[in-house]
């Protein structure tokens, strides 16, 4: 048969194992000094597997190491020593093509702790396994020795202490993933659909900043700013590095108020004058931070100064003002409706001294006068003029439309529309220009009604 041979020495391996001849013990027979002999196995694998011969040799094992025989005692077809196999120990890692000779190392056995390899289903030569399954061999030291290696293998790479990064989160500027900078003289328009007959819902002034969240195949870009989610044109935005870049050129620092109220100065100590004060969470543009710790702020055209104990001072960028429709209660009038629209249009144009256009530029009593023409009301161009005028009225019973005038000194410096909800409109400074703000920005001194309900 074509593996007799084979099957013959593979039984005779099992009963020598069986029988523990391989196992080291601590018997009378084996603690003598007399050497047993045993039959050690040796496979010619040089030959085809039916030409097989095996060759039964003798070999010495001490009471603690087992010996190699000297190649004078090995007998094979072609004078090659083969070294006999060790306790436990299975030849393996057969050559699939070139017939070559494999040889098996040899096992040394330790006194104490001799155990037989365990048998392994895994094989990484398929013929081998083949092979194996036929003579009915249990995986021996070679299937031992490639488990090893992988153990090895995997004990090096957590040696290695390799880490997986974390997800980082994006890069971020003024507090925007993808930013856009209106890329215009005044103002860009803001709509509610991505073309330009959509309704216009806001305003993204001169470098303000927006958050670009998609940008179609016709260039709208779908935009979020401040309170407003609508669509512009790109071929109006800095985008990406060009954005970057543009927002270190133009980016503000501003104070924000962290105490109830804020007492403003004409210097930056407390002996100064008080000329206003600030509520909670009012934003200043900062001019600069003094030596002293005080903070010099444009309040409105005008510098002042407020103790840096009382904001909290960040580099931000515009954001873009909202044009929504306002709601008015019952006895608003229809003119004073139209007259807050007609304003609005205009934020983001901007500021002039001396100045009344409301497109090229204008100052905060330039704006209302130029306003109130368009309405039959003539007003001349200064604050304290125009305060002299109309009907004094207070917060309570404020109506869109109503002028806010503020003062400095106990001098009347600057006036504003009042739109509502707490909100007034005016022509602020050079750096802003035409804004909204909330109404008590600084503490008004009067409120003044022109137009008749």
């Amino acid at each position: 048969m074509k593996y007799t041979g084979v099957i013959a020495g593979a039984g005779l391996a099992v009963v020598l194992f069986s029988s523990g001849v391989y196992a080291h013990t601590s018997s009378k027979a084996a603690e003598e000094e007399t050497k047993a002999e045993i039959a050690v196995i040796s496979l010619d694998l040089s030959q085809d597997l039916s030409e097989n011969h095996f060759y039964i040799e003798q070999a010495d094992i001490g009471q603690t190491d087992m010996e190699q025989a000297s190649e004078e005692e090995y007998q094979t077809a072609e004078n090659d020593a083969i070294p006999s196999a060790g306790a436990g120990d299975v030849l393996e890692n057969i050559e699939e093509e070139t017939g070559d000779t494999v040889q098996s190392s040899d096992m040394d056995e330790s006194s104490d702790d001799t155990t037989e390899p365990e048998p392994s289903d895994e094989s990484t030569e398929p013929e081998s396994s083949e092979v194996q399954d036929e003579l009915g061999l249990s995986a021996g030291a070679g299937a031992v020795f490639e488990q090893a290696g992988e153990e090895a293998q995997d004990n090096a790479v957590q040696a290695m202490n390799i880490e997986v990064p974390e997800d980082t989160e994006p890069e971020t500027h003024w507090g925007y993933t993808n930013l856009g900078i209106a890329h215009v003289d005044n103002h860009l328009n803001i709509r509610q659909e991505p073309n330009e007959n959509g309704k216009l819902i806001g305003k993204l002034p001169k470098d303000a900043a927006c958050e670009i969240l998609e940008i179609d195949e016709n260039g709208w870009a779908h935009i979020k700013s401040g309170k407003v989610d609508g669509y512009c044109s790109t071929e109006f935005l800095y985008l990406g590095d060009a954005a970057v870049a543009r927002g270190h050129e133009v980016a503000s620092m501003i104070a924000i108020v962290n105490t109830q109220t804020l007492k403003v100065r004409g210097e930056p100590n407390t002996d100064s004058i008080v000329i206003t004060l600030i509520p909670q969470e009012e934003e200043l543009e900062v001019v600069e931070i003094m030596d002293n710790g005080w903070i010099k702020f444009l309040l409105d055209d005008e510098e002042a100064y407020v103790s840096g104990d009382y904001v909290d001072v960040e580099e931000r960028l515009e954001k873009a003002v909202t044009l929504t429709e306002l709601m008015y209660g019952q006895g608003v009038s229809n003119v004073r409706v139209d007259l807050v629209q007609y304003a609005k249009q205009f934020v983001g144009n901007p500021y002039v001294w001396g100045g009344a256009s409301l497109t090229n530029g204008t100052d905060c009593s330039g704006f209302t006068m130029s306003i109130y023409k368009k309405y039959g009301v003539s007003l001349p161009h200064h604050a304290a003029s125009q305060a002299q005028m109309g009907t004094k009225v207070d917060i309570s019973s404020a109506q869109p439309g109503d002028l806010v005038f503020y003062a400095k000194n106990g001098s009347i410096n600057h006036v504003a529309i009042y739109i509502g909800n707490g909100q007034v409109i005016h022509a602020s400074s050079p750096k802003t220009g035409i804004k909204i703000s909330s109404w008590n920005y600084r503490t008004p001194a009067c409120i003044r009604r022109y137009l008749s309900n």
